[in-house]
């Protein structure tokens, strides 16, 4: 069974400085240690092996705009999730919510809220329940 879901994620953004300074302070926290960014990119691969490792990269689009779209980051523990809430808090991290046990979304979601600098929507979460009985 296949257990590696997603490969990459190519996300726009409307001031590249603004989004290399925050990113490269968020992504490396995140586990995204591998920093392969060029003039036009931003690119932070996350710690492997010998195989291709997921990335997240981001370039500029002067006409982009944010919308209800999330992309929402895995955390192991609670502590974990309050810990890089504390990092988005310090690096400027736009509309921080929580971090907060979310009932609504499933039993023992704990997760935190916010926004890149151009408004994109992001989440730090953690699961302590499997959304499906087995």
């Amino acid at each position: 069974m296949k257990t590696r879901c997603f490969d990459h994620i190519d996300l726009r953004v409307k001031n590249m400085a603004a989004a290399r300074k925050f990113y490269g302070k968020l992504l490396p926290a995140l586990g995204f240690i591998g920093d392969r960014s060029s003039g036009r990119w931003g690119i932070f691969y996350a710690a492997g092996g010998d195989k291709p490792e997921a990335f997240f990269g981001f370039t500029q689009d002067r006409r982009h705009q944010p919308n209800g779209t999330r992309i929402a980051f895995w955390a192991e523990t609670r502590e974990e999730v309050d810990q890089l809430a504390r990092l988005v808090r310090k690096i400027c991290g736009r509309n921080l919510e929580g971090p907060e046990l979310c009932r609504a979304y499933s039993r023992g979601y704990y997760a935190c809220f916010f926004e890149d600098p151009d408004g994109n929507k992001l989440e730090i979460c953690c699961r302590e329940s499997p959304l499906i009985a087995g």
